[in-house]
This record gives structure tokens, C-alpha cells and sequence, in this order.
């Protein structure tokens, strides 16, 4: 059995104020007991590029520090959650068009997140927003002080 110093927990949120408009992202790590955080700020973009911009971030950082260890990555976004584990296979099968038949929206981020899901190979997990799950919390604190241009 894996020792839980082991495993990199992450938590993801993304926010846009007037979505499009003023966004941030905000990501919190959780590495052999120590909590770190990350964030950042786009001047124009909608709350589903935040979201997505999260975890990709997220993982391009696990990936510079060279960090060891299972790799889980939870976020209040079914957008995300079932983009990633379900939708992406067959959105890559139809040449990038969704079930509609249209073109899939935000596809530079979702084929970057590809990218580095497949390198990392992360589980994915759900967690709803603003229900008290501490971590889920300090990752929104830190993507909607980013978007009002408030970093804490």
C-alpha cells in the first residue's frame, strides 16, 4: 500500500467577473503535509478557460518541480471533470466537434490539458463547489482574487 506522502492532492478553480471579463485561477497543492498555492490573471476570459487554465497550470508545475508521487486533481467543474475523462476521446475522434457536430469551444486549452494529462496521468475527481471542502474553498479565494485584481 502507497504511503500518503506518496500522492500530490491538487484542488482547481477558476472564476471570470462578468464571464467574459476580469478572470483568475487559483490552485492548491497538497505535497507531504505542506500545502502550496498558485495562481494568476487574464485580463479577458470566461470562467470555463479559467477552469481549464487551472489544472493546466497545476500540472506544468508538478512537472517543472519534478515532484514524485500519484497525482490526484480535484475540481468543482463537471466541465472539466467529464471534458478530461469522457467527452475529450470521442471530441478527438470527430476531429474536434462535439456531439452537435460543431466546433468544441476552448480546444488550444483542452489540447494542452490532453497533453499533459496523458504525461502525468492524473485521477480525476469531483468535489462541489462551495460546500465546505476547505481546500476546494482556498482554491476559489485564490482564482476570484486574481479576476478582481486582488491577488492574496
Amino acid at each position: 500500500m502507497k504511503d500518503k506522502k506518496d500522492k500530490v492532492i491538487i484542488y482547481t478553480d477558476g472564476a471570470a467577473r462578468g464571464n467574459p471579463g476580469p478572470a483568475g485561477w487559483g490552485v492548491v497543492f497538497l505535497v507531504d503535509g505542506k500545502s502550496m498555492e498558485l495562481g494568476g490573471h487574464s485580463d479577458h476570459a470566461t470562467n470555463n478557460q479559467m477552469e481549464l487554465t487551472a489544472p493546466i497550470e497545476a500540472l506544468k508545475f508538478y512537472l517543472r518541480q519534478e515532484l514524485k508521487g500519484e497525482v490526484e486533481i480535484f475540481s468543482d467543474s463537471k466541465y472539466v471533470i467529464l471534458g478530461i475523462t469522457e467527452w475529450i476521446t470521442n471530441w478527438m475522434a470527430n476531429n474536434w466537434r462535439n456531439a452537435a457536430k460543431k466546433p468544441v469551444v476552448n480546444r488550444e486549452l483542452w489540447e494542452e490539458l490532453h497533453k499533459l494529462n496523458q504525461q502525468v496521468n492524473p485521477k480525476w475527481s469531483y468535489v462541489a463547489g462551495h460546500s465546505g471542502d476547505t481546500h476546494n474553498e482556498r482554491a476559489d479565494i485564490i482564482a476570484t482574487s486574481y479576476a478582481d485584481g486582488v491577488p492574496v
